[in-house]
């Protein structure tokens, strides 16, 4: 039962394996901005061409293949299922449908012309609106999540909250409190292993009592997931109260990021120029080739 530490989806994992730990926390939040703004309004290649380059990203990262290759495939079946369903649920507009007219009625016409659909199968089938759609969801998908989950694992939270604050540093000047923002995403980050840990408590004490949902049937199944949710969320607030009393206890002071940041032992300043000079070459390949 022990199948959700092995898939540590936003959680940081201790090391010093690869290349990408050693990267700078505020260039990891600059190619991350990459792969989440650059398809919008994006073409198709430029879509599969960040998801190949996310891919080979993985595979030269010099990150132990155990801590990303589970969570790559679930992904990946994710994003083919969304895909999927987007490509073949009905998504036309009744009354635009109705608008169109056969090319019989066009006196100009050429029938010969390529057809919209890409293949039927029975009742259902997929033209090219559609596969663009199916394609352009499941490389969405794929490209946020993973892109996130790569900073997420080779990034300690503070130095991440760091960079973060580095970068919205600026907005000091207008009298917002980053530090208090800052303090409050490092403890949101810092809950997220106590939220697994209480998911997989609940489901270890299922396993302990033999419960076999295929046996109680659906209603049965369906309320024992409720209670189950039920008693998740119980215990997470619980322990924000817990978290809250013990902030209060030490006198409520919050501090900025870097007071929790442990600098880096081991600097990579040619790591980080190749970084910085990839980044602005992909800025400038999405400006020229992003619409293809």
């Amino acid at each position: 039962m022990d199948w959700l530490r092995q898939i540590p989806m936003g959680q940081f994992v201790d090391g010093r394996e690869g290349w990408l730990r050693r990267l700078d926390a505020r260039l990891k939040l600059a190619w991350s901005l990459v792969f989440l703004l650059t398809p919008v309004l994006a073409g198709p290649l430029w879509r599969v061409a960040l998801v190949l380059g996310l891919l080979l990203l993985t595979l030269i990262s010099g990150l132990p293949r155990r801590i990303w290759w589970r969570s790559l495939l679930v992904l990946t079946l994710l994003a083919m299922a969304v895909g999927t369903l987007s490509m073949l649920l009905p998504a036309a507009d009744p009354a635009a449908t109705l608008a169109l007219r056969s090319p019989q009625e066009l006196p100009d016409a050429l029938p010969q012309g390529p057809s919209w659909v890409v293949f039927e199968l029975g009742p259902l089938s997929v033209d090219r609106a559609s596969l663009l759609l199916g394609l352009r969801t499941s490389t969405l998908i794929f490209t946020v999540i993973h892109s996130i989950n790569l900073v997420l694992i080779s990034t300690p939270p503070e130095d991440l909250v760091w960079a973060l604050s580095w970068w919205l540093a600026p907005l000091n000047r207008l009298g917002l409190p980053m530090e208090r923002l800052g303090f409050q995403l490092l403890l949101a980050l810092r809950f997220l292993p106590l939220v697994q840990e209480e998911l997989q408590n609940l489901l270890r004490s299922l396993a302990s009592r033999a419960v076999n949902l295929r046996r109680l049937g659906f209603k049965a199944s369906f309320g024992l997931v409720l209670t189950v949710g039920e008693r998740l969320l119980a215990n997470i607030l619980l322990r924000a109260e817990q978290g809250a009393d013990a902030l209060v206890a030490r006198g409520g002071l919050v501090s900025g990021p870097a007071g929790f940041r442990i600098p880096d032992e081991r600097p990579a300043p040619l790591v980080n120029g190749l970084a910085l000079l990839s980044l602005l070459a992909v800025l400038g390949l999405r400006t020229r080739y992003g619409a293809l």
